[in-house]
């Protein structure tokens, strides 16, 4: 019989870039997930395998691709559309633009935070911790599905821009590809209006984690 977990599984994970961060991720999600049956949330009734907690270190996210695709195994479809985050979703992350479905955006809590940070670093220096752009507000507790980024810190070391962000819930098949390839986008964007170098992407989640629809499409991908 398997010991019974006594305390959080705290999990580091060190990637190259974005799609082996992805790849890295699902393997030791299956190696160390928690299993549970959804009480509350996207998909109730279904089961999630998920992280306790997990903190995952690219070291170079601006690799192209962004996002898995050339080498998935012959009949997995790919998890994340690099035409629609340049074209559709990088909107949804940075301006306040909101279709008739959505009850909230992520760009209409960054649209103004943006330029702040841009002209905070420019005109304050670079030293400094105040730089953290927060997503959600009192009120998100309400909705049905709360923003799942909850914040985007940044910072300057080492003459290049660095994020730090975290994930209250996030979808590992298609969530976590498209949201790391929209948020590197960004800090390309805010590096180059700065004046500095593009860096890392640290990401925290406490519920980064695969629905049972995927976990065969996991499982295909891992064995390629």
């Amino acid at each position: 019989m398997a010991k019974k977990r006594e305390f959080l599984k705290v999990l580091t994970i060190r990637a190259r870039d974005l799609p082996e961060a992805w790849w890295l991720s699902m393997e030791r999600l299956f190696e160390s997930g928690y299993k549970y049956k959804i009480d509350k949330g996207s998909f109730a009734g279904q089961q999630r395998m998920e992280f306790d907690f997990v903190t995952i270190q690219i070291l170079h996210p601006g690799i192209r691709p962004l996002v898995p695709g050339i080498d998935l195994p012959q009949g997995v479809p790919p998890p994340a559309d690099i035409d629609y985050i340049q074209k559709d979703y990088i909107f949804y992350m940075m301006t306040s633009i909101k279709k008739p479905n959505e009850a909230y955006t992520y760009g209409e809590y960054l649209e103004d935070q943006i330029p702040k940070v841009i002209k905070m670093y420019k005109e304050g220096g670079f030293e400094t911790n105040q730089a953290c752009m927060r997503i959600g507000d009192a009120n998100s507790l309400t909705l049905s599905d709360p923003p799942c980024l909850t914040k985007i810190d940044t910072r300057i070391r080492y003459g290049k821009l660095h994020f730090h962000v975290d994930f209250r819930s996030w979808d590992l098949w298609a969530g976590f590809p498209t949201n790391l390839a929209a948020i590197q986008l960004l800090k390309e964007y805010m590096a180059s209006e700065i004046g500095v170098k593009d860096g890392e992407i640290i990401a925290t989640s406490k519920g980064l984690h695969l629905y049972e629809h995927s976990w065969e499409l996991a499982k295909v991908v891992l064995r390629r």
